[in-house]
């Protein structure tokens, strides 16, 4: 019963089925009592040592490396990101200068085909006013031979239309001799 009453009073309550002869005591907490302070102290250093160990050894190493691994990925990921954007620049320049060297292309081919054209059609007018003129030149040489057979029947008309004339006036006709030689000796030059 002794020692039942011992832990009691350490403690303050009384264990069950202990039955307290002794009124309960209150001497305040006992954290501040001067007896306990050196095991409080003793303790509070030992979590302090266990915890700062704890969080020297264990947490802020994993926190720092989760830091860096974290700092180590952001870096990894602008690196990269700064790599695609340098390369889609890049494509994209050398894509620029594709579509420039096909416009050029383009308008080359475009020059050489409107040149083809023009000369096919130059050449194509060329011998095509040949033609037009070996034409020309056709009926102009008929016309020449029209004009000259009409020329040559002028002067047969005249001499008729003379004979006639002549008969009408005369009463008489003439002969075809007596008109050649009036007509010849009174015909202007270039009509014959």
């Amino acid at each position: 019963m002794a020692a039942e009453t011992h832990t009691e009073t350490e403690t303050g309550a009384a264990p069950v089925g202990a039955t307290t002869e002794q009124p309960h005591k209150s001497g305040g907490l006992p954290q501040f009592r001067f007896e306990y302070w050196g095991g409080q102290i003793v303790w509070l250093l030992l979590v302090f040592a266990i915890l700062y160990v704890l969080l020297a050894k264990v947490f802020v190493p994993r926190l720092r490396g989760i830091q860096d691994t974290r700092a180590k990925t952001i870096a990894d990921a602008v690196e990269q990101a700064r790599r695609v954007q340098a390369e889609a620049d890049a494509q994209a320049a050398a894509a620029k200068a594709e579509i420039d060297d096909a416009r050029a292309q383009a308008r080359q081919v475009a020059a050489e085909a409107k040149a083809k054209a023009q000369a096919e059609m130059n050449a194509s007018q060329a011998a095509e006013d040949e033609r037009l003129k070996v034409e020309l030149d056709q009926a102009e040489a008929r016309i020449r031979a029209m004009r000259d057979q009409a020329m040559a029947n002028v002067g047969q008309i005249a001499a008729e239309t003379a004979e006639a004339i002549v008969a009408k006036l005369t009463g008489a006709a003439p002969t075809r001799a007596e008109v050649d030689a009036a007509l010849t000796t009174r015909t202007p030059e270039g009509v014959a």
